[in-house]
C-alpha cells in the first residue's frame, strides 16, 4: 500500500510543516506531503517546502469572497490528488461548506489541551487563569472554531515564571512531536470517529507526554 498523500495549508513561517516534513522524509512513514499552500505569498514556510521538493501555491484571500478563495483552495488541493490536509498555522477560518465536504479529512493543531482556550491569545489567557498544566491538541476540524474531535494531545507543565512567549516555545516543541505522530495515526486509518470522539485502534507507541483517546 502506497503513502497517504497530503496537503498543508499555512500562513505564516512553517514550524509545524518542517516537523511534518522531517517525518514524512524517514522510512517507514505512512503519509507523503505532497502540496503546501499558503494564502500568504510572504510566508515562509513556502520556502522550506520548496527546498523539501514539496509542490508549492498561493491562493491570496485578499479582495475577494470566502467562497471564491475557498474554490480556488479546493481546486488546487483536488489536482494534488491528496486524501488529507493538515491546517498548520493556517490564520484562515474554513467556511462550513469547505468543511463538511472533507469531514474527517481535514486536521488541526491548536496549542492548549482543548476544550479548555480555543481561539487566539491560548497562552496568555492560560497563565491569567492560573493552570498548572498546559499543552497542545491535534483534531478534526469541525464548522466550530477549535472544535470536533480530538485525535492526540501532548501535556506541557507551567513553569513558574512563565511568560507567554516561554510557555509558547515549550508548547511549539511538544506541536513538534505530537502533529506528525496523529498524522500518522489517522494515514494508518487507525482513528475512526464515533459521536464526537475519536477512538484509536491498537496501542500506539508513545513518547512521554503524549496521550490518545482510549483505544476502542
Amino acid at each position: 500500500m502506497g503513502r497517504v498523500p497530503v496537503a498543508v495549508l499555512i500562513s505564516g513561517r512553517g514550524s509545524n510543516l518542517s516537523a511534518l516534513i522531517r517525518a514524512a522524509q524517514a522510512r517507514p512513514y505512512p503519509a507523503e506531503i505532497r502540496l503546501v499552500l499558503s494564502n500568504r505569498a510572504e510566508a515562509g514556510g513556502l520556502a522550506i517546502a520548496a527546498e523539501a521538493g514539496i509542490e508549492t501555491g498561493v491562493v491570496d484571500h485578499r479582495g475577494r469572497s470566502r467562497e471564491a478563495f475557498e474554490a480556488e483552495l479546493g481546486d488546487r488541493i483536488g489536482a494534488a490528488g491528496v486524501s488529507l490536509i493538515c491546517l498548520a498555522g493556517f490564520m484562515r477560518l474554513l467556511t462550513p461548506g469547505f468543511v463538511e465536504a472533507r469531514r474527517n479529512q481535514i486536521l488541526n493543531i491548536h496549542p492548549s489541551l482543548l476544550p479548555a482556550f480555543p481561539g487566539l491569545d491560548t497562552h496568555a489567557r492560560a497563565l491569567e487563569a492560573g493552570v498548572r498544566i498546559s499543552g497542545c491538541t491535534v483534531h478534526f476540524v469541525s464548522p466550530e472554531m477549535d472544535e470536533g474531535p480530538i485525535i492526540a494531545q501532548s501535556a506541557v507543565p507551567v513553569a513558574i515564571g512563565d511568560s507567554p512567549a516561554s510557555l509558547a516555545d515549550r508548547v511549539l516543541k511538544a506541536e513538534h512531536r505530537l502533529y506528525p505522530m496523529a498524522l500518522a495515526l489517522v494515514a494508518q486509518g487507525r482513528v475512526r470517529v464515533v459521536g464526537k470522539r475519536a477512538l484509536i485502534s491498537g496501542e500506539p507507541p508513545l513518547p512521554d507526554g503524549l496521550f490518545v483517546p482510549t483505544p476502542d
